[in-house]
């Protein structure tokens, strides 16, 4: 199966729609699958409900799809940083899901792996909590969380090979690998594919199995989401 596609629109033909939910990988702006983003902005598709951990900064990662409407609903565990985000939702124009980073994470895993629900004592007797079957384990309570499937996943990945089996690179494994699970159908953006075989099956963190599409989508500028440097005369005293 040749699952190499030339470009990022390529690689999404046929696979968007309005009203579709994406998983999408990466932590702020590392680890987030750029090319895909900027090729589902390009596309127009609308009404998205989105699971990523965060939605970006301004203007960068899902940000983007912020900027011009295209998303309907959040499910992340950080929404700060991001004044448009913050906007938005204080308007009523966009729908929030806050999920505590953990049981996001888990969700995902759980949703990949055909788990529909679990129980989870983060969030009892807060807002999370607000809705949920609550269950008495040993004295103690739980919450129900459901799991979650996507129509389609977006990750990014550092190499790769020709069969989609994948590497992640240090902290950019973050959300990447539950949800690559959690969608229908994975696309993975990477910035170096190699020859099956010249992989160490035992550094592989995702198998191709779940991978359907790849791009390579270097290269790349690594942006820095906060950044906080001295005035040159400080930082020279300082020395």
């Amino acid at each position: 199966m040749k699952k190499l596609y030339p470009n990022a629109e390529a690689a999404l033909e046929g696979l968007l729609f309005d009203g579709m939910t994406i998983c999408a990988g990466g932590f702020g702006l590392c680890g987030i699958p750029e090319r895909l983003i900027d090729a589902i902005r390009d596309a127009g598709t609308r009404d998205l409900t989105i699971a990523s951990n965060n939605a970006g900064i301004d203007g960068e990662g899902l940000g983007k799809l912020l900027r011009t409407r295209q998303v309907k609903k959040m499910i992340s565990s950080y929404v700060g940083e991001n004044k448009e985000f913050e906007r938005q939702y204080l308007s009523g124009e966009l729908e929030v899901e806050f999920c505590p980073q953990g049981t996001l994470a888990e969700r995902c895993r759980a949703g990949g792996a055909g788990i529909p629900g679990f129980y989870t004592r983060t969030g009892v007797g807060t807002q999370v909590a607000e809705g949920k079957e609550v269950k008495v384990f040993d004295g103690e309570e739980y919450i129900l969380e459901r799991g979650i499937r996507s129509d389609l996943s977006i990750i990014k990945g550092w190499k790769a090979d020709e069969a989609g089996n994948l590497i992640f690179r240090k902290t950019a494994r973050n959300f990447n690998q539950p949800m690559a699970t959690a969608g229908r159908i994975c696309v993975a953006e990477v910035e170096e594919v190699v020859p099956v075989g010249s992989l160490d099956p035992d550094q592989i963190h995702l198998p191709g199995i779940y991978v359907k599409r790849m791009i390579v989508g270097a290269p790349y500028d690594k942006k820095i989401e906060f950044r906080t440097t001295r005035p040159r005369a400080e930082a020279q005293g300082a020395a």
